[in-house]
């Protein structure tokens, strides 16, 4: 496959706290980094989206009484899985996990979502409620950008969320599956369901490497 100018490496939440030992570790989360950096050689424009949250932020199932984590509850802007404390902000467990640091480093910018208490954020282009957008559908216009490539962590959550997000904004948006991990393989089954119902193409990495 050809990498243009007109392409983006979107590299989703690639965190120290989704890594192993972190505080929602993705299994073999850490060990698509190394992948991650080959992908981000190949283009032009990469793109890095990073969890940035508060102490207070309303998808903490820290943060109301009687609730564990993994579990849904109802927000203003309907159904939230409430999650363990992640990525809070200038932690080590929201900071990008090391062996990322070429990709990172070549990013051209870093979208940082979550960052509103009242909202939790899975897709780099908008926050939970669908409404306020984080800029990245205008920047990637700005550069030109026609088709997006993603790939990071978690397949089934925010990869999955800004893989579809991308499509409604009228980008390609393709899946590179095996530079991303999953949380549960219920959800990543819905999100492969939802992708070829969505037109959200799927790719593994060596399309591109060869």
């Amino acid at each position: 496959m050809r990498i243009t100018a007109s392409d983006a490496l979107l590299v989703i939440d690639a965190q120290n706290d989704f890594c192993e030992g972190g505080a929602l570790a993705v299994q073999g989360g850490a060990g698509v980094m190394p992948l991650i950096n080959r992908l981000a050689a190949r283009f032009d424009t990469v793109i890095a989206t990073q969890d940035w949250h508060t102490p207070d932020q309303i998808s903490f199932a820290s943060n109301h009484a009687d609730a564990t984590p993994f579990t849904e509850i109802e927000v203003a802007y309907g159904p939230q899985m409430l999650w363990p404390d992640h990525c809070l902000q200038g932690t080590l467990g929201a900071a990008f996990h090391p062996e990322v640091a070429p990709a990172i480093c070549k990013a051209l910018a870093v979208v940082r979502k979550g960052y509103n208490p009242a909202v939790d954020s899975y897709s780099g282009f908008f926050e939970n409620d669908h409404r306020t957008a984080t800029g990245l559908a205008g920047l990637l216009r700005d550069r030109g950008v026609t088709r997006v490539f993603l790939c990071g962590l978690a397949y089934d959550y925010c990869v999955r969320f800004t893989a579809e997000d991308a499509v409604r904004e009228g980008f390609e948006a393709v899946v590179i599956e095996d530079a991303c991990r999953a949380i549960a393989p219920d959800t990543a089954a819905a999100a492969k369901a939802s992708f070829a119902a969505q037109g959200v193409g799927e790719i593994e990495a060596v399309t591109i490497l060869g």
